[in-house]
């Protein structure tokens, strides 16, 4: 395949809100887990959950300049308008997250694996909806 051929593929492939969300989450994912990592490994912190804590606020706001740069890049909105509503729109899906994991595996006693992937699937579809719909307007 010549070499402009490719290039005109992976061009398509980007102009996709979908694919450019897809790449923004498997990043901000990654930037989480390096943080934990390196937190754990590096700074030598005890606390696994305090240092996820820590490292999820590095994804998220990864995930929040993605979303502003990256995948929703043609929204106008005031940058604190949008900071403001993407915090209230992922404080809602974690609710419901934990909900929807507590009524799986807790009350229901279900695989909490699979709660977790049903969980997530949720998530990535509010997300996705909420960021283009709410946050970002576009």
């Amino acid at each position: 395949m010549p070499i402009s051929t490719a290039r005109s593929k992976v061009a398509a492939l980007l102009a996709q809100q979908s694919v450019r969300y897809l790449i923004n989450g498997l990043a901000a994912t990654a930037v989480h887990f390096a943080v934990l990592t390196f937190i754990l490994k590096v700074l030598g912190w005890g606390s696994a959950g305090v240092a996820n804590l820590v490292a999820a606020v590095f994804g998220i706001a990864a995930s929040f300049l993605g979303s502003r740069y990256f995948v929703f890049h043609g929204s106008q909105e005031p940058l604190f308008k949008q900071v403001y509503r993407f915090i209230f729109l992922y404080a809602a899906i974690a609710v419901l997250h934990g909900a929807l994991m507590y009524v799986w595996a807790d009350h229901y006693h279900l695989n909490y694996v699979a709660g977790f992937i049903v969980a997530t699937g949720m998530q990535v579809l509010c997300s996705y909806w909420g960021n283009k719909r709410m946050v970002f307007k576009v």
